[in-house]
């Protein structure tokens, strides 16, 4: 396709064709065009804030060279120029870290205007200019970064740590819309080292801002037996390490992430003990699900492991009838999945303790054989028998607890 502009590939499959790493998708800047052009080339338009084509073979992103400035609040408190003017250094001096600044064109030429070659040898996330305070979403994308980059080294800048530590002191963040934030925050979840994520959002204030519930962990210690880590935020950080290296699913990892709010709600004359701590942070829980947006998956999920996780703990020492309870609260006859999802969550629980990364966790597999025990009661059966309404859900009820009560016996029967 003959054009009289130029285009170059930016953003992160520069970076990461230059550490070596996969990439996913690719991400053009246009310079020296006008819509106009773009569209006889044959460009489709999908860009509403500012001017973004998809190619007509390819599909992928073209955007035109633009410059930004602040105008408001928030993320999307900017006015936007883009015309055949704006360089490639221009457009590229408006990106969040030096490591995103880069260009490569047509015959694989890199253009580095910032040192964003400089930083992937240094193994630093470093911002490119003052105006990356302009914007509080680069707080949680910084963060996520560090939690994609940390198995490679990589650290956030100083520098650019005080900057997002002025923006979580300014109130930008309160700015942030929930589906925005959530964007963020559930990709990080899913980074190799989420606890990184939470981590770096301590250390420049924004964990306070954003999620004061799981920010009110630090500090509060438990009880060294079970928890020689003592922190509760230190345990918190092992438990999403956890999650990740079991290569949870999203739903799970959220679970993990605020299954201990209630500890944050133990007045300090009962530390370290946390009893009742299960029911206590449901409302924590609830408060966090509606302010982030989360998916409905992921609330139910989390609102059962925080209510329940302690229950998976003691599974070997639970009796039939709390097992029953505990399989209908969870719709295991209609929901598996979400049983699944509820133990690999407590399974990350009880591995994120110093020390204990390790461990067996056998409650697991127990508690995966009750279920099945459960399941394994026949409706049929009942209605050959003659029962039907509220007569038959109480006899399947019955069954149920019969079928839990022999898996239970015969697990616990001593060895002979």
């Amino acid at each position: 396709m003959k054009t009289d502009f130029k285009t170059y590939l930016v953003g992160g499959a520069v970076r990461d064709q230059l550490l070596g790493v996969p990439w996913h998708e690719r991400d053009w800047v246009v310079v020296g065009a006008t819509p106009d052009q773009l569209l006889e080339a044959g460009f489709r338009p999908v860009g509403q804030d500012f001017p973004v084509f998809l190619h007509p073979d390819t599909g992928e992103e073209y955007a035109l060279a633009r410059t930004e400035r602040k105008s408001g609040h928030g993320y999307g408190g900017f006015t936007f120029h883009a015309d055949p003017s704006v360089s490639l250094e221009e457009d590229l001096q408006r990106r969040d870290l030096t490591i995103n600044a880069m260009a490569m064109d047509d015959e694989g030429q890199v253009i580095d205007p910032y040192g964003g070659q400089q930083d992937l040898q240094a193994r630093l996330l470093r911002h490119v200019s003052p105006a990356f305070a302009e914007d509080p979403l680069r707080v949680l994308r910084v963060a996520r970064f560090a939690a994609r980059y940390a198995p490679l080294g990589f650290r956030v800048a100083p520098d650019t740590l005080a900057l997002m530590r002025e923006l979580a002191e300014s109130g930008e963040l309160q700015h942030l819309t929930a589906e925005r934030s959530w964007k963020e925050i559930s990709r990080a979840l899913m980074e190799p080292r989420p606890d990184v994520f939470i981590r770096v959002l301590r250390a420049c204030g924004a964990l306070a801002e954003l999620l004061p519930e799981v920010d009110v962990l630090f500090g509060v210690p438990q009880p060294e037996a079970h928890h020689p880590e003592v922190d509760t935020g230190e345990h918190l950080l092992l438990v999403l390490q956890q999650a990740a290296r079991m290569q949870l699913p999203l739903p799970a990892r959220w679970a993990c992430l605020l299954h201990d709010l209630g500890k944050g709600r133990t007045p300090e004359r009962f530390w370290p003990k946390h009893h009742g701590h299960e029911k206590s942070g449901l409302a924590a829980v609830k408060a966090v699900n509606q302010r982030c947006k989360a998916p409905r998956e992921c609330q139910e999920l989390a609102l059962l492991t925080c209510e329940y996780h302690t229950h998976c703990h003691r599974a070997l020492e639970l009796k039939p009838a709390t097992l029953l309870k505990l399989f209908k609260a969870f719709d295991i006859y209609r929901r598996p999945e979400r049983f699944e999802l509820f133990l690999g969550a407590c399974e990350a629980d009880a591995r994120g303790r110093a020390g204990l990364e390790e461990r067996d966790y056998p409650q697991a597999d127990y508690l995966r054989g009750a279920a099945n025990a459960a399941r394994s009661a026949e409706v049929k059966i009942l209605l050959e028998q003659g029962f039907k309404g509220a007569a038959l859900g109480a006899e399947m009820e019955k069954l149920r607890l019969q079928r839990i009560t022999e898996y239970c016996r015969e697990r616990r029967a001593p060895a002979r």
